[in-house]
């Protein structure tokens, strides 16, 4: 990358199951040669769709890197891949090496072009109910209270933990081994870290539905942008794209989402969020040291 164009992008929750979000995608288009692109989750629900969108931008960019989201991990009865759970993840891990994309399961690579050097992680990490709506402080009364709201995630009957015994303690085993990778990389190198879900639960302050933060991370990632130099958390899944600070860190939720949420946005559809070289609205981070 020595002419210095290549630029690190990123999107999420490309949800291509709607037309609008196919056309969408088949118009993305990297700037140059060089530019990575992250994916950060929920490309689509069946498998046939996953493979054609990743296999479509992998045909464009440098380097495609993703996460999963948790529609990919859905079992959906209009999928004929009827794996669940850990089998079905590792049936996209090995669609994506077929296709040239970079998943949780691979050597991190390094962002060495403007802005780098960086480590890219692609996280998989889920969620382990601990994001608990205001007074409550279990998890049976943050779903009893989420039923009775009516807000209730569909990974509660789509997402399959199996082999594991419930969803929570997949996450907790994805969190440990994550956290044993992070540790082992060098201490000079910062990160970008992508992961479908934000690390701190800072951006979901603004949720319509706070009891929708239970399917939205875990408590045990809060101080990773502190402890892994990240230069930027990367993510998705709230579907409220936007830039925030907290601790003098950058989370850059970069979803596309559903037609009726984009289309009612200023700003056109579709567009790759810029995570590197750092874009200049966002040079001075010392003077952000906000949430929010």
């Amino acid at each position: 990358m020595a002419d210095g164009k290549g630029r690190l992008l990123a999107i999420s929750d490309l949800h291509i199951g709607y037309a609008e979000n196919r056309a969408l995608v088949e118009k993305m288009e990297p700037g140059s040669d060089d530019d990575w692109l992250l994916v950060a989750g929920d490309v689509a629900e069946k498998a046939a769709d996953i493979r054609w969108a990743l296999a479509t931008l992998a045909s464009r960019f440098r380097k495609v890197v993703w996460a999963p989201g948790n529609h990919e991990l859905w079992t959906h009865a209009k999928d004929d891949v009827t794996l669940r759970g850990a089998a079905r993840y590792s049936h996209l891990v090995e669609m994506c090496r077929d296709l040239g994309v970079l998943t949780p399961e691979d050597p991190y690579p390094v962002w060495d072009g403007p802005g780098g050097p960086v480590a890219v992680a692609p996280l998989f990490l889920l969620y382990d109910y601990t994001l608990l709506p205001a007074g409550r402080t279990t998890k049976s009364e943050g779903l009893a209270y989420a039923y009775g709201t009516g807000v209730v995630c569909n990974d509660e009957y789509l997402l399959h933990p199996d082999p594991y015994p419930s969803r929570e303690a997949w996450c907790r085993a994805r969190v440990a081994e994550t956290e044993r990778r992070l540790t082992a990389l060098p201490d000079d190198l910062p990160t970008v870290l992508v992961n479908h879900y934000p690390l701190h639960r800072h951006p979901m302050d603004v949720l319509w539905y706070p009891e929708f933060a239970m399917w939205c991370g875990t408590l045990l990632t809060a101080d990773w942008h502190r402890r892994f130099r990240v230069s930027a958390m990367v993510y998705g899944h709230l579907h409220i794209p936007r830039t925030t600070w907290h601790e003098g860190v950058r989370f850059e939720e970069v979803s596309l989402g559903y037609p009726r949420e984009w289309r009612t946005r200023p700003s056109a559809p579709g567009q790759l969020r810029r995570i590197l070289p750092v874009p200049a609205e966002h040079e001075a981070p010392a003077l952000k040291h906000r949430t929010g």
